[in-house]
């Protein structure tokens, strides 16, 4: 019994590790998204972090239409990295948990 609980624990350890790797990779992963018309891109990490955020100049002579572009964009574009995010740690999360009777949590 004893085996099998310090067995759980070094793979729950591991696991551990691999979901801050993914986090650390996720880093480097980019999430592209623009406004339907192309004059607004915006560039951020799948761990939501913004990195760039580009406007077209004709956009500067009008504030409201900005800020409603860059909230229409922004929040496309974290909810692509969200996705992604989610996906990449819940897999990592699903092979790593060991078998235990009752908690099949990500089927």
């Amino acid at each position: 019994m004893f085996g099998d609980l310090m067995g759980m624990m070094g793979k729950i350890k591991e696991t551990q590790a691999k979901v801050e790797e993914t986090k650390k990779r996720l880093d480097t992963v980019y999430i592209d998204e623009q406004s339907s018309d192309g004059l607004l891109k915006v560039s951020l990490t799948a761990n939501r972090t913004i990195k760039s955020i580009t406007v077209a100049d004709e956009l500067l002579e009008d504030k409201e239409q900005l800020e409603d572009y860059l909230i229409l964009t922004l929040n496309k574009a974290i909810e692509s990295a969200t996705k992604v995010n989610e996906t990449e740690l819940a897999a990592v999360a699903k092979e790593g948990m060991p078998n235990i009777p009752g908690m099949d949590m990500f089927k």
